[in-house]
């Protein structure tokens, strides 16, 4: 049974709902099903592509090298790159990804 979400603006609303009991630690929004852990939440679509992103203190959606070889893994057709090969692609997207903490990225705004 789905129940209805409350509506969110940004990712990092789902912690805040579940942190104040509205939602469950897990469940589903729209096609995507969610189970929230500790500073994040990972994200798995009906065809079982999965992300996972933690949240800082201002809700911005960050990654580690470990969430984004997952990614690859679970993509339709799967992508498994080495760890230097996804720490080149990683710094070759420099500036779109801000490094906010070693090894932790987000999305250049």
């Amino acid at each position: 049974m789905r129940v209805a979400i409350p509506s969110i603006e940004r990712l990092a609303d789902v912690l805040g709902l579940v942190r104040s009991r509205q939602i469950s630690r897990t469940g589903h929004i729209g096609a995507y099903a969610y189970t929230v852990h500790g500073a994040g939440c990972r994200f798995e679509s009906d065809n079982g592509t999965e992300v996972d992103v933690d949240f800082t203190a201002d809700g911005s959606e960050i990654f580690d090298l470990w969430r984004l070889r997952r990614y690859g893994l679970n993509l339709p057709e799967p992508l498994d790159v080495t760890d230097q090969d996804m720490r080149s692609a990683v710094r070759s997207l420099q500036p779109l990804l801000n490094e906010v903490r070693p090894g932790w990225f987000s999305v250049a705004n």
